[in-house]
This record gives structure tokens, C-alpha cells and sequence, in this order.
């Protein structure tokens, strides 16, 4: 084989291609990173929240420059069944994500890589790869063969070219969500009035139940400096014998009586849509192969933990094992390796069964959501009528959905968290 064009060619410029372009352009290895939108995070979309904590190790610095929103101070979980609502409210000092917006961040991250040395190209697609005899040798981008001793695929959940040249099969729809956004411009001074905010605090707020209609999935809503992030993601296998599409949704749930008010005022400024993998373990392809490392999105690197969906520090973590393999000059076989001696794999295990309990047990969405509301309007109605004793009132509604199940559903969930 003649001298390669680059070490390293990595194909997508999100947060998981900048940080392992950053990574290996640190360590003075000849690298290039190709994005196919105009600018990184153009076409990068995620629901908006960041845990900080690998990017501290990347940038100790970060916090200085950074187009971070806002740090979270203030956790939301609510619950939704018709017009009611059943919130658990947790306000913390210490802050370890921050809410953002991708097509601020992720120039910035790239920014970082290319002074570091990275070379970097937006606006590029990326056509093909080249293999021969069997192994990945290169690209070809805007018509020009490009070859490097590794390829690094980074190009998220949609993969088309990993699955067009054979180095994964198309995942099955159990374990792939789509996802609805919108970015809601909103005053600074009104959100944080609206939201009992400081300057130097954000919230974050996650909802089950009606926002997806009883399907597997669940709303989220972020505040940014001066705008609102709001969403709905479904289990694609679940929307399937949905009778509303998921833009419908959206909308059902930002006309929730619990959810209007928080919308008052705000103008939309964006839309996007987005695929997630969410399968867990059992769904993760093959890691690596003659010339290539999967890393982020495209490896299914992204866990669904119940109460919110991580994907971006993982994007981070994946990205650090694959530069740190291709830096001490490993073989590509280590790249597994390294990812489970990291924070990154007992996520993954700690949740490997939560797919698939969530899918075999709708009633979390549909009727538990409707049960508790139930019981928090008999315990607080006043009508002169002498009150049920606690006891009783549990075991009565805890009758409607039958004790077997509603024993079954409890165990299964707390063995899968």
C-alpha cells in the first residue's frame, strides 16, 4: 500500500467527530474531518442537554468559552393524563449538565479541533468509502479519492453508509425513537420570570404520558438563555399503530393545560427532526473492522435511562476510547476494549434492560399516568363527604389495573434500572 492521503479521515462533524479530531490532532496525528452540512451542527440535532463531565477532561477550561445555555439547577418530572398533572420539582446548586443548542456548540468544538491542528471541511459529503481486498482504505468526497490508514465513522443514528457498504445491518425499529423539536424564542427576562430562574440557573423538564399519547416515549423541555427547547420522542415500533403522527403530538402536547402557559409569548425559531438509537446493548453492531472504527450515534452508543436520554457525553466518551486507540498506535480490536473499561459501558449495562421492559409494559404511558392523577384528586378533594383512609384508597384504584400486573410492572422496572 503507497502512502495514505491522512492517518485519519473522520466522516461527521458532530460532538463525537470534533472530540476524537481534537484528540487526535493534540497528538500530532495527520487528521481530517468531513462534515456534510454547511456548518457543524447544521445538521447535528439533539434534545439539548449536555453532562459536562467528559468535556471537563477534554477543555478543563470549557466553562470560559463555550456557547453553553444555561447550567441545570432545576429538575422536572411530570406526569400527563388529560388536563391533570403530577410534577416532582428538585433544585440543586450544583449544576453537572448544561442546556444547548448544536448549531452553536458544535462550531465551537470544531473550532477547537482545527486549532489543535485538525484539517476540516464543511459542506462536504462524503459519497462512498473505498475498500479493497476487504478492508476500509479511504473516501470518496466531492469526487476525490481520499485514503487514510483508519476511517472513523462518526455520521449519527441515520446510517446510510455503514449500512450501503455492509459494516451494519439496519436496525430494527424496536430499538430506534424518532424525535420532534422546536426551539421557542422567549424574552430572557420573561423565561426566568415564567420559570423561577436566576441569571446563572436553567431548568430542565421531562414528561410521560399524554405527550406521546400513551406510546413508549415522552416529552422534555430545556430553557436556553433566551429561548425554550421543547420536544416529543416516540419508539418508532410504537408509533406504528398510532393514529396521530408525531408533529400531531407535538402539538396535542404543547396545548396541555399544564404546558400552554409555559409557551405564552414565545415565537418559534426552529424545527428539526431526529433519529435516536435507544436499543441499548443488544442492539450495538460491530465496533470496528479492517480499517474503520464506529463510534457515537452510529454505533448506537445511546442509552434511554427512564427519566431522560443520554447521548451526547457517550458521543464524547466513544469518541476518547477510538482516538485514544489510534494514538498509542493499537490495533483496532483495543477500541471494544477500552469502551468497556469506561464509565460509558456500565451505563450500558446498567440499563440493558430497560428497552425492552419499557416496550412489554405500556402501562407506565397510558394507564399509571392516569391512575395516580386519579388518586391525588380523591385524596385532595374537599365535597363534605368523610374521606377514604389512604389505605383504602390505593388498594381500590390499585384494583382497576390489577394486582398481578401492577406487581409485575414494578418488578420488571425496578430490576431494569
Amino acid at each position: 500500500m503507497g502512502q495514505e492521503d491522512f492517518a485519519t479521515i473522520i466522516v461527521g462533524g458532530g460532538i463525537a467527530g470534533c472530540t476524537a479530531a481534537l484528540l487526535l490532532a493534540r497528538a500530532g496525528i495527520n487528521t481530517l474531518l468531513l462534515e456534510r452540512g454547511q456548518q457543524a451542527g447544521s445538521k447535528n440535532v439533539s434534545g439539548g442537554r449536555l453532562y459536562t463531565y467528559p468535556l471537563s477532561q477534554l477543555i478543563p477550561d470549557f466553562a470560559k468559552t463555550a456557547p453553553l445555555e444555561r447550567p441545570i439547577t432545576q429538575e422536572k418530572l411530570s406526569l400527563l393524563s388529560g388536563d391533570s398533572a403530577i410534577t416532582l420539582d428538585y433544585r440543586h446548586p450544583l449544576p453537572c449538565s448544561y442546556s444547548l443548542l448544536r448549531a452553536r456548540f458544535d462550531p465551537w468544538l470544531l473550532a477547537q479541533a482545527e486549532a489543535a491542528g485538525a484539517q476540516c471541511l464543511t459542506g462536504v459529503n462524503v459519497d462512498e468509502l473505498i475498500v479493497q481486498q476487504g478492508r476500509v482504505t479511504g473516501v470518496m468526497a466531492a469526487g476525490e479519492a481520499l485514503s487514510a490508514k483508519t476511517v472513523i465513522l462518526a455520521e449519527g443514528a441515520n446510517t446510510l453508509l455503514s449500512e450501503r457498504f455492509h459494516l451494519q445491518a439496519k436496525p430494527p425499529v424496536a430499538t430506534m425513537a424518532v424525535g420532534v423539536k422546536e426551539v421557542l424564542a422567549l424574552p430572557r427576562e420573561r423565561l426566568e420570570d415564567r420559570f423561577a430562574l436566576d441569571d446563572s440557573g436553567g431548568c430542565a423538564w421531562l414528561f410521560a404520558g399524554q405527550p406521546t399519547q400513551g406510546k413508549v416515549g415522552g416529552g422534555f423541555l430545556y430553557t436556553n438563555r433566551d429561548s425554550l427547547s421543547l420536544g416529543v420522542v416516540c419508539n418508532l415500533s410504537s408509533l406504528a399503530d398510532s393514529e396521530i403522527a408525531l408533529p400531531q403530538m407535538l402539538q396535542q402536547f404543547k396545548q396541555h393545560p399544564a404546558v400552554r402557559p409555559l409557551l405564552k409569548h414565545s415565537e418559534l425559531r426552529e424545527y428539526s427532526a431526529h433519529l435516536i438509537p435507544e436499543g441499548g446493548a443488544k442492539s450495538i453492531p460491530p465496533l470496528y473492522g479492517p480499517g474503520y472504527l464506529l463510534i457515537s450515534d452510529a454505533a448506537r452508543l445511546c442509552i434511554n435511562t427512564g427519566h431522560t436520554v443520554r447521548g451526547m457525553d457517550l458521543a464524547m466518551l466513544s469518541a476518547q476510547a477510538a482516538a485514544e486507540t489510534l494514538i498509542a498506535g493499537q490495533d483496532l480490536e483495543h477500541y471494544p476494549l477500552r469502551l468497556r473499561q469506561s464509565t460509558l459501558w456500565t451505563l450500558i449495562q446498567q440499563y440493558r434492560r430497560l428497552p425492552e421492559v419499557m416496550l412489554q409494559s405500556p402501562h407506565w404511558f397510558t394507564r399509571y399516568p392516569q391512575l395516580a392523577a386519579d388518586v391525588l384528586q380523591e385524596m385532595f378533594t374537599v365535597n363534605g363527604d368523610a374521606p377514604s383512609p389512604l389505605r383504602k384508597l390505593l388498594w381500590r384504584h390499585a384494583r382497576r389495573i390489577g394486582l398481578r400486573q401492577l406487581l409485575k410492572d414494578t418488578v420488571n422496572g425496578i430490576r431494569s434500572l
